[in-house]
């Protein structure tokens, strides 16, 4: 497709149930034009011009498509698609761990249960790629995060760098990407939450170890083993911050029936009644 042919208004994907958005024209001129992370959009004036739409249009589809990294705008040299990351991802759910009241710990939770999802489902095939190799980038930060544990201090960049160096070893870029993406949402909402640096600590370093050394010997039951040995103590110390809040709530509420029950009245009621 060159920048002068007109895009179908068929609907995005050619279903002609709606009249197309500005942003799905877009997104399907950049498919059907067979575009790539890095290339050239054709300008303003004449995205107007294939799209029939108005400028305003234009630019709302396109801060749109940039909030989504699917477009990147360089200021004084154009538009180019974007690197269509997970980004929006990790702070769509980052800003949902940390806003959602009462449920902050629930979206921690979840978040660790499905980065555990996917090491296990993807044992089998990083053992396969390691066995029998040498990983001493790997080895060293193993060794960075268990003098760290040992210290009592968090090592977030090496656990980081550790599962996408595992995760690189696939075929895979989508896989690496949800790791990733999901690790940024664990680091970034732990510590939002004030949620404090498990006791055994110690444990979920040295079960990188044990991952490690499993995957290099060609062993995926003890892979998987170390992967929920390596979860286990941040799990822990999430349930145990859960039931702390959840009995808080309850005292709160039974203080709060008591008081009604004495006849005591909400502050807000009296003033009503003085109204």
């Amino acid at each position: 497709m060159t920048a002068t042919e007109p895009v179908s208004h068929l609907g995005f994907g050619g279903q002609g149930v709606r009249p197309p958005t500005t942003t799905e024209q877009i997104k399907d001129y950049i498919l059907r034009a067979h575009l790539r992370p890095g290339d050239l959009l054709p300008t303003e004036a004449e995205l107007c011009s294939l799209l029939g739409v108005s400028r305003s249009n234009v630019r709302e589809a396109i801060r749109t498509l940039a909030a989504l990294d699917i477009v990147e705008v360089r200021h004084g040299y154009g538009t180019y698609v974007g690197q269509l990351s997970l980004k929006p991802l990790v702070e769509g759910l980052v800003f949902r761990g940390v806003l959602i009241p009462g449920d902050d710990f629930s979206a921690l939770r979840e978040v660790v249960e499905v980065r555990q999802a996917l090491d296990l489902s993807m044992a089998e095939q990083i053992v396969t790629e390691m066995a029998g190799t040498s990983n001493p980038d790997l080895e060293s930060l193993v060794a960075a995060m268990e003098h760290k544990a040992q210290k009592g201090e968090d090592f977030f960049e090496e656990d980081r760098e550790f599962h996408s160096h595992l995760l690189a070893h696939l075929d895979n870029f989508l896989v690496a990407q949800l790791g990733t993406a999901f690790w940024d949402v664990h680091q970034v909402v732990s510590p939002k939450l004030g949620l404090p640096a498990p006791e055994q600590i110690d444990l979920t370093a040295k079960a990188h170890g044990a991952m490690l050394r499993a995957a290099e010997a060609g062993d995926a039951d003890a892979y998987r083993a170390a992967v929920v040995a390596h979860y286990a103590p941040l799990q822990d110390a999430l349930r145990d911050v859960a039931a702390t809040v959840e009995a808080e709530r309850a005292a709160a509420a039974s203080a709060a029936a008591s008081g009604e029950r004495s006849g005591e009245r909400p502050a807000a009621a009296v003033e009503a009644g003085t109204a």
